[in-house]
């Protein structure tokens, strides 16, 4: 992943020191564990632990030579060890180095992602409170609806990030496997033992079955549990740069002192980094879709996946790291302006409470249907600009003849849009 969306603690944790560093630990638990069940010598395994070490630049220059990174790896590795490097990598095959090491990676990848997801879980929570009964205009099909609130919003952002997060949660867990069955996955020069306690000491589980790899179901649960997660991002981000629209006012990103909309317009705030968010989300998906592919391997396996995994995995995470870090960010500095929310509300005299008049026009007109052409013809006379809704319904003699002026003002009553929001936030939020 470029610079720009690479955060220096992700960053480094795919680094390529940090690739071999991880390559290292499991060759050392490796042989540790073969020491353990006499299958390698106690001496070989202490050498290996203590003189175990390698030269990217060394790797590299072999690579170049041999074509196999793994066997430049342990050529390198073994130039450091000595004579007991005979018994480094003994019975393994190179996969159970790479899918053992990249299950590592992707769970402390996951640990930082998580740590993130949690401070914006927090901060939807800070603000859904924060504006639990402001009054805001709800929209369906982009037009206004009904009144809602600002925190119900949130809301729903808190309890969707919440699912998105259990589902990484599990996503991290299934992929939290380690494998060291050889070849063909069949144990031929390793027994099973040995699988079992590498796998135990490096916080991973071994893998009941597999073939020479870890199967890429796995993989593809958890790059397609980041693309669901920037996916939430994106529908979160969206609503704050619809709500920015000039026309609507209703939410901004905040706006730094001494930052610049637009090199040719002096007066542009822009919503950037949502809408940076919102095309980091299209990365997202499309490894996801990768991933997918990667699930099919000939045989035993083929590399088709590996070449694949070895940006997507890495890019996925750093990048959805990145729009985290952004995304809380934005929380942050999110501004409300409760006073447009007000405006945009009674915007041509109150036409979004247009039900609560049709529910107290029905039973005393009779028919329901009676009552919405009443209300409807108002309403469609204050859209086209002929009077405010609320002052054309007072006048007109029809609902007049039934509802009294103060039994009608009671319908433009924000009361009725807020009186249940405690009891869906102590179901949100269990309080």
């Amino acid at each position: 992943m470029i610079e720009r969306y690479t955060l220096p603690e992700m960053g480094n944790l795919w680094a390529e020191e940090n690739k071999f560093r991880t390559w290292l630990e499991v060759e050392i638990e490796a042989a540790r564990a073969m020491a353990r069940y006499k299958i390698i010598p106690q001496k070989a395994a202490r050498a290996i632990a203590k003189k175990a070490d390698f030269d990217v630049d060394r790797i590299n220059e072999l690579e170049r030579e041999t074509n196999h990174d793994v066997i430049a790896f342990l050529t390198s590795v073994a130039e450091h060890v000595g004579e007991e490097a005979k018994y480094l990598h003994y019975g393994m095959t190179s996969s159970d180095v790479l899918d053992t090491s990249l299950a590592l990676l992707m769970k402390r990848a996951a640990a930082l992602i998580d740590k993130k997801i949690e401070k914006a879980v927090r901060q939807i929570r800070i603000l859904a409170r924060r504006y639990k009964e402001v009054p805001c205009i709800g929209r369906t099909h982009g037009v206004f609806a009904e009144p809602t609130t600002v925190g119900l919003k949130f809301a729903v952002w808190f309890s969707e990030l919440k699912r998105r997060q259990a589902a990484f949660r599990a996503a991290t867990e299934n992929i939290s496997y380690g494998k060291m069955s050889g070849a063909v996955g069949n144990f031929a020069n390793l027994d099973p033992k040995v699988e079992a306690s590498v796998c135990r000491k490096l916080g991973l589980t071994a893998a009941a079955v597999s073939t020479q790899v870890l199967q890429r179901d796995r993989h593809a649960e958890f790059l397609t549990s980041l693309a669901l997660l920037g996916s939430s991002l994106e529908k979160f981000a969206t609503e704050i740069r619809n709500l920015q629209r000039t026309e609507i006012g209703e939410m901004a990103e905040g706006f730094a002192e001494g930052q610049k909309g637009s090199s040719a317009m002096p007066h542009k705030k822009n919503p950037i980094t949502a809408e940076r968010i919102s095309g980091i989300a299209r990365l997202l998906r499309g490894y996801a879709l990768a991933s997918m592919e990667n699930i099919t391997l000939w045989h035993e396996r083929d590399i088709a996946h590996s070449s694949v995994e070895r940006v997507i995995i890495p890019d996925a995470t750093i990048v959805l790291d990145y729009a985290l870090e952004k995304f809380v960010g934005v929380l942050r500095g999110l501004i409300i302006n409760e006073g447009r929310m007000l405006e945009n509300i009674f915007y041509g005299g109150g036409l979004v409470f247009s039900q609560r008049l049709l529910l107290k026009l029905s039973g005393p007109v009779g028919s329901r249907e009676k009552a919405y052409r009443m209300v409807q013809r108002n309403a469609l006379a204050a859209g086209s600009g002929r009077g405010l809704f609320r002052e054309l319904v007072k006048k007109d003699k029809e609902i007049r003849q039934v509802l009294s002026v103060s039994e009608i003002d009671d319908c433009f009553d924000l009361k009725y849009y807020t009186k249940n929001v405690g009891k869906i936030f102590r179901r949100v939020f269990g309080s």
